[in-house]
C-alpha cells in the first residue's frame, strides 16, 4: 500500500519543474510535519475553547489558529516547490518555524494542566525542526 509520504515523494521526484538540489525526504518531512502541526493546532484551539477557563487560554487559542494557518500555507507552498519560487518558499518556511516556536512556547505554558496543549507543543516543535532542517539544507 502506498502511503501519503511515498505519494508525495513520487510527486516531487517526477515533477518536471525540478526541486533543485533539495532532498525529497526533507521536503516531504516538512510538508508532513506542517500538515500534522496544522491539525494539532486546530484541535488544540478547539479543546481550549471547551475548557472552563477560556479567557486564560485566549493567547493559546490565537497562536494555535495562527500557527495552523501558517502551517497549512507552508505545506502547500513547499509541496509545489520549484526553483522559480525559492525566495517566497524560503520566507514562508522561515515564518512557519517562527510561528511554530511561538505556539509551542505558549502551549508548553499550559501543558501541565492540559494534555492537548502538551501534544500540540510537541507537534509544533517537530514542525519547527523540519522547517529548520529544510532551511539548513539550502532552501
Amino acid at each position: 500500500m502506498t502511503t501519503v509520504d511515498d505519494t508525495l515523494k513520487d510527486m516531487l521526484r517526477t515533477h518536471p519543474g525540478g526541486k533543485g538540489a533539495l532532498d525529497e525526504d526533507l521536503i516531504a518531512r516538512c510538508v508532513e510535519e506542517c500538515d500534522r502541526c496544522a491539525r494539532a493546532c486546530t484541535a488544540c484551539a478547539d479543546a481550549c475553547l471547551a475548557e472552563g477557563e477560556v479567557e486564560r487560554l485566549a493567547a493559546c487559542i490565537r497562536l494555535d489558529l495562527d500557527c495552523a494557518d501558517v502551517c497549512d500555507v507552508t505545506a502547500r507552498l513547499v509541496s509545489r516547490y520549484t526553483p522559480d519560487s525559492a525566495d517566497l518558499t524560503r520566507a514562508q518556511v522561515e515564518a512557519c518555524a517562527l510561528a511554530c516556536a511561538a505556539c509551542a512556547a505558549e502551549c508548553e505554558r499550559h501543558a501541565g494542566a492540559h494534555e492537548h496543549c502538551r501534544l500540540c507543543a510537541e507537534a509544533c516543535r517537530a514542525c519547527e525542526r523540519a522547517c529548520s532542517d529544510l532551511l539548513a539544507a539550502g532552501l
